[in-house]
């Protein structure tokens, strides 16, 4: 039985990453960038007005109110082309291009016509008052994005800026998700008795599906063993990780771990001093990745997060891989597991002076899910000991 750290360490160390491939960037969020992202002009490309009003010279409007010539207007798209001289304006436009000779730009609510061609500049208007100067966003040449960031909508527009219509990311891991066990039914049937439907299957689909997988769910395996390595063989064709569920314990119908011996998989480890979770395998057949995670959904649900989405992301090149971390006061006592260390779902919630709270959920075990469906974080508690009302303690936001 290895602990936590250990594991985590030998899964980042197997896995492998996947290759890269162009995609058009409308069809790129959640993907993990392949390539730096470099700004191919100034943003932005020139002096721009933030405001509708008229670009000046601001030592004309130190002893405001001035009156200035209009000499022409500079609009977006269209800006002017001229110099600015003592005396004179130009009417400008958000967004516009501010003319040379001018240093300020005055908001419109301080101007006031004069005639066609003369404005009166109510206020004065100090240096660089609002202009957004060139470049002041970033820098032809810079990076903007790395390697290995994610990328989100948010990104898109500043992307698309810089005249990337397709970006280069890693491929998406293929992932085989195998039910095992002859009392798992399918979803949409009505289990008889001493049985019960296969949840794992599709909370795993979803979360693989998060965490940038293509996944495909096979048909359940029931308890025999060579229907199992038949499957397994056939699931690692096609994919290049491969997640089974249930079985993976040392009772007399847990098949996992000899049909994965007996295919020749090299296993790394398949006990891990966690709870819940211990009986978790991580094994490679063929170069490709394998996971053994127990049958009870709450079990699952961490060793995925904690084990496979590691792997998911590091196979796409991701920057992190691991769960974010945080640190939040404990409303009621959490007792954790003699030898083991506990990674438990909890709750999060604020006080009244806005500090982060971990509140317990009802959870009865690991096959709780119903508790589980709330649950906001995994709060860690060491091995062999308890956590107390008001402790600090460290949790893992679930994504």
């Amino acid at each position: 039985m290895i602990p936590v750290s250990e594991a985590l360490k030998i899964v980042k160390g197997e896995t492998f990453i996947l290759s890269s491939e162009t995609v058009d960037l409308n069809e790129s969020i959640g993907r993990i960038l392949a390539q730096e992202i470099i700004a191919d002009m100034d943003l932005p490309p020139f002096d721009r007005s933030q405001m509708d009003g008229f670009a000046v010279r601001s030592q004309d409007t130190e002893k405001a109110p001035a009156k200035l010539k209009i000499v022409g207007e500079s609009i977006a798209g269209k800006g002017f082309d001229g110099e600015i001289k003592t005396g004179e304006t130009v009417r400008i436009m958000t967004g516009a291009r501010v003319p040379s000779g001018a240093d300020a730009v005055q908001i419109i609510e301080l101007t006031q016509r004069a005639d066609e061609n003369f404005v009166e500049i109510l206020g004065a208007a100090k240096p660089k008052q609002n202009i957004v100067k060139r470049a002041a966003e970033i820098k032809k040449g810079e990076s903007i994005f790395r390697k290995g960031e994610r990328i989100t909508e948010n990104m898109i527009a500043a992307i698309a800026s810089f005249r990337y219509a397709r970006v280069k990311v890693l491929r998406k891991p293929k992932v085989a998700i195998l039910a095992t066990g002859s009392e798992i039914v399918d979803i949409s049937k009505t289990p008889k008795q001493d049985q019960i439907r296969n949840s794992n299957s599709i909370m795993l689909e979803v979360f693989g599906k998060k965490a940038g997988a293509e996944t495909t769910v096979l048909p359940i395996a029931g308890d025999d063993i060579s229907n199992l390595k038949l499957q397994i063989s056939e699931a690692l064709k096609k994919s290049d990780v491969l997640i089974i569920t249930g079985g993976v314990s040392v009772g007399d119908y847990d098949f996992t771990k000899p049909a994965l011996r007996e295919l020749g998989a090299e296993i790394f480890f398949e006990k891990v001093s966690l709870k819940p979770g211990k009986p978790t395998v991580f094994a490679k057949l063929g170069g490709k990745l394998i996971f053994g995670l127990p049958g009870n959904p709450v079990s699952v649900a961490v060793t995925f997060f904690l084990f496979v989405r590691t792997a998911l992301l590091k196979m796409q090149g991701a920057e992190n891989c691991d769960l974010k971390k945080g640190m939040a006061r404990v409303s009621a006592t959490i007792k954790g597991a003699k030898g083991r260390d506990s990674y438990l779902p909890v709750s999060l919630a604020t006080d009244e002076k806005g500090n982060l709270i971990v509140e317990s959920l009802r959870f009865s075990g690991s096959s709780n899910f119903i508790a589980f469906s709330r649950a906001d974080a995994l709060v860690f508690v060491p091995q062999n000991t308890s956590l107390e009302a008001g402790d600090i303690a460290e949790i893992l936001y679930l994504p």
